[in-house]
């Protein structure tokens, strides 16, 4: 088990110690965390299984020569790219990342793909467009557009393993 369960282990069981002194709240709190599970499950598996399955079918060298430290810049700015157009939840979107940096992407391009998909998600556009309008959407996304590519050389720059 790592730190970052133990973690949540333990503060799952102080709310619940709270919430049970606090008029026996416990089970309404545990019931609303088991609908949050059922209705998040199918997105969890689909993409575990999608994570898993990218990791067999692309090959190690590919995910290397593309997205790895040799590819630079190039790597970095794939990232962000994919990153922005991937659609989905984190819970979706943090596996598949995640599959691909243990199949050999650099940190630099995972670190670009991330921000990208936090600050570039064209998926969330529509929405954003409808809500907020188009004016603001586009001042958002220019101002954003620097900020995945320098997360990822940063990130490159000091994060890789000499």
């Amino acid at each position: 088990m790592d730190a970052a369960t133990i973690i949540m282990i333990v503060l799952a069981v102080i709310l619940s110690v709270v919430a049970y002194f606090r008029g026996g709240v416990h089970l309404i709190g545990l019931k609303l965390g088991a609908k949050t599970i059922w209705d998040n499950l199918l997105i969890l598996l689909a993409s575990f299984a999608v994570a898993g399955l990218a990791r067999v079918l692309i090959p190690r060298e590919l995910i290397s020569q593309w997205l790895g430290t040799q590819a630079g810049f190039k790597g970095i700015l794939l990232g962000c790219i994919a990153g922005g157009i991937v659609p989905g939840s984190p819970y979706s979107v943090f596996p598949i990342a995640a599959s691909f940096y243990e199949a050999g992407a650099s940190i630099g391009t995972m670190v670009g793909f991330i921000t990208a998909y936090s600050l570039w998600s064209v998926s969330r556009l529509p929405l954003e467009v409808g809500i907020i309008g188009p004016r603001v959407t586009l001042a958002r996304v220019i101002s954003t557009l620097i900020f995945p590519p320098v997360a990822g050389l940063v990130a490159q720059l000091f994060f890789t393993k000499i």
